[in-house]
This record gives C-alpha cells, sequence and structure tokens, in this order.
C-alpha cells in the first residue's frame, strides 16, 4: 500500500454547451477582467467564429484589443510582443480564444506580463513554479475553439526556445484560467486536417494517461471514457463536420484528456515535442503518427491494461485489437502512416537522430512512459515511424 500515494485535482469550472459564448461578458466579470486582451491565432481570426466573440465584447462595451501574433508553435518573441501589446493596453487580463497554440500564449502572456525573472526560469521543474510573483498573474477566460489540446483546463503551457530548438513546459497552478466557455459551435468552422489532428491529440493525451506510471484511478476512469468518445465520435465529427453532437462530444473528449494527463504522458509526446519544435509540425498529428509504435514498444507493460480499455471501448481482441483499431482510425482519417508522409522531403542524417533521442529523453513527459526510454530506444522508435515498422 505504500505505492498507492498520488496528488489529484480537477479542472475549473467550465461553462459548457452550444450557444455560451455568449456568456463571455459574465465570464469576465465572474473572472475580474474589465480590459481584456483577446488572443487568438491569425488564421481564426479572419473566421466567422472569432467575428462572432468580439460582437459579444462590442455589444457589451466592453474595452478590449486583439493580438493575432501567435505562431502553430508558439516561440519567445511572440510571448515578448504578447507582454508588450498587454502593457500598451493597460490589460487586466486575457481571454485565450483558438487552439492549444493560442490558448498556451494567452495564458503564458497573463502570467509573464507581470514577472521579472526571464520565463525559462519557470519550466515544470521540480518546484521552479514558486519562483513567481503569483499576485502578478493576470486572470484568464480560455474559450477553445478545437477539440484536443485541452489547454482551457491545464496549469501549464508549451513553448518553443529557439535558442535550443527545444518545447518548454512552463507551469503554474495560476495558469489554470479562472473559467472555461467550452462552446461546440465555435468548432463547426474547424477544417478536417484540423479536427483529425486535434482529435488525435485527445487520443494521445487519454491514451498516455490511461498507461502513465504511478496511482491515479480517477485519471484512469476519465481517460478511459475520454478514449471511448474519441473513437466514437471523431470519425463522424471527420466526416460531417457540423455534426454538433459529435462536436461536443469531441470537445468533452480533449477536456477530459488534458484533466487525466495529470497522471503523466510519455514516449508519444517525449517523441513529438522534438519534431515539432524542429519541423514545425502540427502537434496532434505528429502525436498521431508516433501512437502506433510507441503502443506496440510498450506492450510488455501494458498489455493487460489495453485489453481492459479495449473491452470497455467495445474494441475485441485483446492488445492486438485495440493496436489494429488505432491503425484503423488513423487509416480512415487519412492520418500519415510515416514521418517521411507528415514532412514531405524529411531527410535525417544520424547527428539529427541521435539529437531527437536525447531531445526526446530529456523530455518531461518521458519519466511516466511505462517503459524506459533510453537513448537507444527512441532512436529505434524514431526508425520505426520513419520507415513504418511496426
Amino acid at each position: 500500500m505504500s505505492k498507492l500515494v498520488s496528488k489529484w485535482n480537477y479542472p475549473t469550472t467550465v461553462r459548457f454547451g452550444a450557444g455560451r459564448i455568449a456568456e463571455l461578458p459574465d465570464a469576465l466579470a465572474f473572472a475580474g477582467i474589465k480590459r481584456p486582451l483577446f488572443v487568438t491565432d491569425p488564421g481564426l481570426a479572419k473566421l466567422p467564429s472569432t467575428a462572432s466573440a468580439l460582437k459579444v465584447l462590442e455589444d457589451a462595451r466592453i474595452p478590449h484589443s486583439v493580438f493575432t501574433d501567435v505562431k502553430p508553435n508558439p516561440v519567445e518573441a511572440n510571448l515578448t510582443a504578447g507582454i508588450a501589446a498587454f502593457k500598451k493596453g493597460k490589460h487586466d487580463g486575457v481571454i485565450a480564444f483558438g487552439g492549444g497554440s493560442a490558448l498556451d500564449l494567452g495564458k503564458l502572456i497573463a502570467f509573464q506580463a507581470g514577472q521579472t525573472r526571464p520565463i525559462w526560469d519557470f519550466e515544470d521543474i521540480g518546484d521552479w513554479w514558486t519562483r513567481a510573483d503569483s499576485d502578478a498573474i493576470a486572470p484568464i477566460v480560455a474559450v477553445p475553439t478545437t477539440a484536443g489540446t485541452g489547454s482551457e483546463v491545464g496549469r501549464a503551457g508549451v513553448l518553443t526556445n529557439e535558442a535550443t530548438h527545444t518545447k518548454k513546459i512552463i507551469f503554474h497552478p495560476k495558469l489554470l484560467p479562472a473559467i472555461v466557455i467550452a462552446d461546440p459551435e465555435l468548432t463547426v468552422g474547424m477544417p478536417p486536417f484540423i479536427t483529425v489532428g486535434t482529435g488525435m491529440d485527445a487520443l494521445a493525451h487519454c491514451l498516455e494517461a490511461y498507461c502513465a506510471t504511478g496511482f491515479h484511478p480517477m485519471a484512469d476512469g476519465i481517460a478511459l471514457e475520454g478514449m471511448r468518445l474519441v473513437f466514437e465520435n471523431l470519425p463522424k465529427a471527420a466526416a460531417n463536420g457540423k455534426d454538433i453532437t459529435a462536436r461536443a462530444n469531441m470537445m468533452a473528449a480533449a477536456a477530459m484528456g488534458a484533466t487525466a494527463f495529470q497522471k503523466g504522458l510519455g514516449a508519444i509526446h517525449s517523441l513529438s515535442h522534438p519534431i515539432g519544435a524542429l519541423y514545425d509540425t502540427h502537434h496532434g498529428m505528429t502525436n498521431a503518427v508516433f501512437m502506433p509504435y510507441v503502443l506496440a514498444f510498450n506492450r510488455p507493460a501494458i498489455e493487460e491494461r489495453i485489453a481492459r480499455a479495449g473491452a470497455y471501448i467495445g474494441i475485441k481482441g485483446g492488445f492486438d485489437g485495440f493496436s489494429k483499431a488505432i491503425l484503423k482510425l488513423r487509416k480512415e482519417l487519412k492520418v500519415p502512416h510515416t514521418l517521411p508522409d507528415l514532412i514531405k522531403g524529411l531527410k535525417m542524417d544520424v547527428r539529427r537522430k541521435a539529437e531527437i533521442a536525447a531531445m526526446a529523453v530529456e523530455d518531461p513527459s518521458t519519466g511516466s512512459n511505462p517503459v524506459k526510454l533510453t537513448k537507444r530506444a527512441a532512436q529505434t522508435l524514431l526508425d520505426n515511424a520513419i520507415a513504418g515498422k511496426l
């Protein structure tokens, strides 16, 4: 029983349901925000869903400004520009509106605008988060427009350090938004590639959390139901972007994955992070590529657990049946089977492979992988993902 020791927490208040973006002014009041900086990405800024959200603010006569300098994999330069906009506009909080990139950067702007130390001093290592001035962190309202990352219910943000080409996880309890508006109608305009990529990200979060080491039965239960929702609803959402029921279930699965991975992640993310940092790939789609290769690698430690998951979801055949279901889902959704399929013209020499393997081993997600990830194992997984070898 001495090993049954853990730390559990739950997400913030979530206003879930179609049409709830209309409650944005009330959410801002709840969070104590009177002059928000609206953070979104440049592509999303042009879509009707963003215009509708901004009209809600205008109709309520809430002073605000919009910041859109957000890369798909945000970098420190984006954060610096966002902080400058936050201070110039004399804002007192942030509306983080969009997918994982905008959510993460919006949260980090609210966090870092009042700090005096470099952002890298708050990486998710030990108790580094205690270095921050908690009183200087601005409140956040999160409005996800994709169903994948789950950053809206997370206490961290991911930022790429361009100097080292590594993705860093910045953690602080106050990075958790004060309130979330999860309106599935905002996801209706997502193109199929984003729907699939973000949906597979949600599946990766649930799958890795379920398989991660440690004792967290509540996270296991949440992750299990999240996987079921993805298997049942992602193909529907990809086939018919206006299927609001499928969209709603995927939005729930995304939040569930992010809630569950407080237990931990694993080698899917460990390998995906350096690939994303070096090649600027879509994070969720990169996770989807690595998924079956890592699943096979972890088999000795998770075979029985995966068989139970399959039985719950309705997948027959134990571990092999589950693995085949993953491959079938990827094929149906046109997920690239290999890294060269994802990154056209990909060329990796021995040195680059060794660099990625080393980055994967050092990634914060690695510690909770059910099978120890060595540099040799990471490079083998990378080779497998390049060659399509299962």
